[in-house]
């Protein structure tokens, strides 16, 4: 959920201050934002307040013009400069992969009005790019089984890579982020090519000059199913900062927008966020909460990404069964609500269900738990390391035992009460200052700053 980063920028000075470290733009270039593009975005903003300069490698589906202004324009909308034979690119640049290629810098001189996308974009100091560069790496890994070297000028001292892309910035101390291996863990669950992942990541922990992850739990499978030594791995989390658009939504607007715009009683409804894919569980917690038959409504905020068919099938025959029968409503759906809505509707939540089958995080956790919304989630993955003991803890494959907690919560004010009490405290945990202290540990140890 989290669409900025929030908080005053300010330079903490530390160990690491003036030191250049580069960035991917991989998932910040997406058409819709992911958690990994949160993760990227948050990781730039806590560069900035240690001091480092950062530098953006992009790789956006566009044609680097000779004209600045195109440039820039490309930099700000990705669909907007196209190359003009796609084709002929994808000749040349299968014959010139084995030798590397080289990132050009785009100057960004605001010329280009982005107000619009500005809570989007990350903090740099520089921004690089190579045309395609993600798929023609991928391109180059298949056929060759090598990552796609990249050179670039005055090249940062480390490249953090926020996701496994078979790539690497050649003069820099390559660090990979492996957020989890669901596609290994639960291969049922994503349609990933899992030869592919399995090689890739292989070849990430082989080449890297560090592993980053964001639990402990991610760490484990990583050791257990790669045997990467404990010196080369580091569990850095994430901090978790809510938008200045929830920072600055007072209790009575918040209310007045649960009320007026949506009709629901404050704390009159259960709500679930996110995109709705397997690993989110989203099936089961249907079931559960039909079966519960709570006096509160379960509310529905995402839209359908792959192998959702059952879910968005089952959604909309139940809303047509609604439209005939005039039964209780006990699902709603939204596919999208303004930022500031859904920062009205967590708030406003008698509790925010996530019992997701796997996470390596589990970012929606903490972003409830830190505006006070008691937590319903999942014995599985990370979930009950990053939750502590200030959410409900429930087996995500149990369908009866969801079904009694959802009751429990429906019913109960005191567990409800102890939960949004204890919440704010546990998100504390993954704010800003531990994580940039988590950062500075990893970072000092890969440029040999401390011993091990």
């Amino acid at each position: 959920m989290v669409a900025g980063h929030g908080g005053a920028p300010g330079t903490i000075p530390g160990p690491l201050s003036g030191i250049r470290i580069g960035v991917d733009g991989y998932n910040l270039a997406l058409a819709r934002g992911t958690g990994i593009a949160t993760y990227a975005r948050g990781l730039t903003h806590c560069l900035r307040d240690m001091g480092c300069k950062v530098d953006i490698l992009f790789g956006r589906r566009v044609q680097l013009s000779p004209e600045p202004i195109l440039r820039e324009i490309a930099f700000i909308d990705p669909d907007g400069v196209k190359p003009r034979h796609p084709k002929r690119q994808r000749f040349v640049q299968a014959l010139t992969s084995p030798f590397g290629c080289t990132a050009s810098i785009i100057e960004v001189q605001g010329r280009v009005m982005a107000r619009e996308v500005a809570a989007s974009l990350p903090h740099f100091d520089r921004i690089a790019a190579v045309p395609d560069l993600v798929h023609r790496a991928m391109r180059h890994f298949n056929r060759w089984g090598r990552f796609l070297r990249v050179r670039m000028e005055n090249p940062p001292a480390i490249m953090h890579w926020t996701y496994p892309l078979p790539i690497r910035l050649e003069g820099a101390r390559n660090i990979y982020t492996l957020h989890d291996l669901v596609p290994l863990k639960l291969p049922y669950l994503t349609l990933d090519d899992k030869k592919y992942y399995h090689a890739l990541i292989s070849r990430c922990v082989d080449s890297a000059s560090h592993i980053c992850t964001v639990s402990t739990r991610s760490r484990d499978d990583i050791q257990e199913m790669f045997g990467v030594p404990d010196e080369r791995i580091s569990v850095t989390y994430q901090s978790v900062v809510l938008p200045e658009i929830s920072i600055g939504q007072d209790p009575a607007q918040s209310h007045r927008l649960v009320a007026d715009v949506y009709g629901f009683p404050w704390q009159g409804y259960f709500l679930f966020f996110g995109a709705i894919e397997p690993k989110k569980n989203l099936r089961r917690l249907i079931e559960a909460t039909l079966k519960a038959c709570p006096s509160r409504p379960l509310v529905i905020v995402g839209d359908a990404a792959w192998k959702a068919l059952d879910e968005s099938n089952f959604l909309a025959d139940y809303e047509r069964e609604i439209a005939l029968t005039g039964a209780p409503r006990r699902l709603l759906k939204f596919s999208y609500v303004p930022m500031e809505h859904l920062v009205a509707l967590v708030r406003g939540a008698r509790a925010v269900l996530f019992p997701s089958l796997y996470e390596g995080f589990g970012l929606p956790i903490i972003e409830a738990m830190a505006m006070g919304t008691p937590v319903l989630t999942s014995t599985e993955g990370s979930m009950p390391e990053i939750a502590g003991d200030a959410a409900l803890l429930v087996d995500p494959y149990d369908i009866e035992a969801m079904a009694r907690a959802i009751a429990a919560l429906d019913t109960d004010d005191s567990l409800t009460a102890a939960l949004a009490a204890r919440g704010p405290e546990q998100a504390r945990r993954f704010g800003v200052q531990p994580y940039i202290e988590r950062l500075e540990l990893m970072y000092s140890k890969v440029l040999g700053q401390l011993p091990g």
